[in-house]
């Protein structure tokens, strides 16, 4: 868990209109907080599993900006502020201090200096790195998409009632994107094998409402996925499944490929 040389984010740069967000695939946690973490928390039970490996490649010339630590470290996707993105509704904090299901998962929670001190480090390192990459594709193409890439647990009832959709498409109600993003991905996912919702119970996170300024040609869109469709299991040791998988994965490389085609549009 240890690793002076750890490198927080992890840049993969691409001469394509789409940037790929992953906020939540680190499983990393210096020995400063694992050490700190009940054993509950040491489980790091709510990363996005795998998610950076289910879109590898999937878009040749993407960029991708990977968040190398759990978000238990902190939340890469949530206000620095601490404002929740979900008012009066179950959900985590910008530090958790328990998991997905409510169960505490420290035992010595971060304090306000801690706090701050983890902010400056990882969640102020990874948006750095992401506006840097955002401007840099508007600048080469006059419009950029940022596709935040996310999955969860499909059933988590401290935070949604019965099973989660497939494919959950946010937009924070159509405020980040042009339209034709929005119905894009919605078609794609209509004509799926897929249940699928558009801003249904994740309308988007930080990430999303942060960058996505359609009026300047920045756009974005977040894709929350059921765990279900590509883990075999959801619980440890939340092995990958490539049968399954590879279905998702020709429906994920649809949506990216016609975001891509899509940027020519958006800047005309």
């Amino acid at each position: 868990m240890s690793g002076a040389d750890f490198n927080p984010v992890e840049v993969t740069r691409g001469e394509g209109p789409v940037v790929l967000g992953v906020p939540h695939a680190g499983t990393h946690a210096p020995d400063a907080v694992f050490d700190r973490l009940n054993e509950e928390g040491r489980t790091l039970r709510d990363a996005d599993w795998h998610v950076d490996r289910l879109y590898e490649g999937l878009l040749p010339g993407a960029t991708i900006v990977r968040a190398n630590f759990h978000r238990y470290v902190i939340d890469a996707n949530r206000d620095p502020s601490g404002a929740s993105l979900y008012p009066g509704m179950n959900t985590t904090e910008l530090v958790p201090t328990t998991n997905f299901d409510g169960e505490p998962i420290w035992k010595i929670k971060p304090d306000a200096d801690e706090i701050e001190a983890r902010r400056a480090t990882y969640h102020a390192a990874y948006h750095a790195a992401l506006a840097a990459e955002i401007e840099r594709v508007k600048a080469a193409h006059g419009v950029v998409i940022l596709y935040d890439c996310h999955s969860i647990r499909s059933r988590i009832p401290h935070l949604f009632d019965d099973a989660l959709p497939d494919l959950n498409i946010g937009t924070n109600g159509g405020a980040t994107c042009d339209p034709r993003i929005e119905r894009a991905v919605a078609a794609i996912a209509e004509r799926s094998p897929h249940s699928h919702v558009v801003n249904g119970r994740f309308k988007g996170g930080w990430t999303t409402r942060r960058y996505g300024r359609p009026e300047t040609g920045a756009h974005a869109i977040q894709m929350e996925l059921s765990q279900a469709l590509y883990l075999s299991t959801e619980t440890p040791p939340f092995d990958y499944d490539s049968a399954k998988a590879g279905a998702l994965r020709t429906v994920l490389s649809d949506i990216l490929n016609t975001l891509a085609a899509l940027a020519g549009e958006l800047k005309q």
